[in-house]
């Protein structure tokens, strides 16, 4: 009888995408960006990704860069809204939704005080430690690499 082999660690791909996403953010120059852990406190989704911008130029750049990384591998946003003055936009990818806010709605809004019972999840210090991961499939399932 063979013995089951069971691995050490189940990497969370909602985690994973979300960790993507701060990357794409990043490379827009996003502000402060924060994971949130909503498991357990609403079915909305499974992680919020919010990150600002110091203007609403920058906001939009940051929201057209998920959109369109996001989509190079290989998951598309279900929804995407913006507000009439750019100030606060969501994509929502389902298991992950983005808030990018120009710092003054950031502020006003405080989703990090509102979603203070969920837990932040470390993102790390250097862009080059956030994981990555190979394109998604057609069946949404994903080849992964962490590096």
């Amino acid at each position: 009888m063979k013995e089951a082999i069971i691995p050490k660690k189940v990497i969370d791909d909602g985690k994973k995408k979300a960790l993507m996403i701060v990357g794409f953010a990043l490379d827009k120059q996003a502000g402060d960006p924060v994971v949130l852990d909503v498991r357990g406190l609403t079915n909305l989704c499974d992680y919020f990704v919010i990150c600002s911008a110091e203007t609403t130029v920058q906001a939009a750049a940051i929201y057209e860069e998920v959109k369109a990384r996001a989509q190079e591998n290989g998951f598309e946003a279900h929804h995407c809204q913006r507000d009439d003055g750019d100030t606060w936009m969501i994509v929502d990818f389902f298991d992950v939704i983005v808030h990018i806010f120009h710092q003054e709605a950031r502020s006003f809004y405080d989703l990090e005080h509102l979603w203070r019972d969920a837990k932040k999840v470390a993102i790390p210090k250097k862009k080059k430690q956030i994981i990555k991961t190979e394109p998604f499939n057609h069946e949404g399932t994903k080849n992964t690499k962490i590096t």
